[in-house]
């Protein structure tokens, strides 16, 4: 049986770029000497019986950085955390229950830039052993799975606009059923769904 995980993991192994919340709005004129600070998410995909699945979370409403929406676990990089997968692990096991030791990380994408001036890294992780998901009360008001098919596609994204600090702002969206998933979390699922493209496309140009 082929490893549903083999697309991403060859993938991975291609160039890539950064992405960025900026990257739809290149009029944005950025803050000189910024300084960007470095934080991990955990882009973890989960056997099913039905297929592979996608753990994500909704954001508790009183947090001060995205509240309510949706996100991967992660967090900011601790001066205690020994690098970017460690950091994604650690945030994973506080907000989702999700012990490291069930984890395979399979590689990490480009980072990427958000407006809140974090750079951060997506650490891409298989989870080999079946878990209990359990939401931390501070972080977290949700845990939930969408389906790996939904989020591979780049065709499945698209481009939506709002008004924020008085200029309209783009940015990707690819929303499922009552998820609402955009911003840098649609940003990331969209860089991993561009270089999987770019792996196919590049197997199928050395047939």
């Amino acid at each position: 049986m082929s490893d549903p995980l083999a697309p991403v993991i060859a993938a991975l192994a291609q160039p890539g770029r950064p992405s960025s919340d900026y990257e739809l709005n290149p009029d944005v004129a950025l803050p000189p000497g910024r300084v960007l600070r470095p934080a991990a998410v955990l882009v973890a995909f989960e056997q099913h019986g039905d297929g592979l699945r996608l753990y994500l979370t909704k954001r508790a409403s009183h947090l001060k950085h995205h509240p309510g929406q949706i996100a991967f676990p992660g967090g900011k990089v601790d001066p205690g955390d020994r690098g970017v997968v460690a950091a994604a692990l650690r945030e994973a096991h506080e907000e989702i229950g999700l012990p490291p030791d069930h984890v395979k990380v399979l590689g990490t994408l480009d980072t990427h830039e958000t407006v809140t001036q974090f750079q951060v890294t997506p650490v891409i992780a298989q989870i080999t052993t079946p878990f209990i998901p359990r939401s931390e009360p501070g972080e977290v008001e949700q845990v939930f799975t969408i389906p790996f098919g939904h989020v591979v596609d780049p065709a499945a994204f698209r481009i939506e606009s709002r008004l924020w600090r008085g200029t309209r702002r783009k940015y990707y969206v690819v929303p499922y059923g009552p998820y609402y998933i955009w911003g840098a979390t649609a940003g990331i699922l969209r860089q991993l769904a561009q270089r999987m493209a770019d792996e196919t496309q590049r197997r199928m140009d050395h047939i």
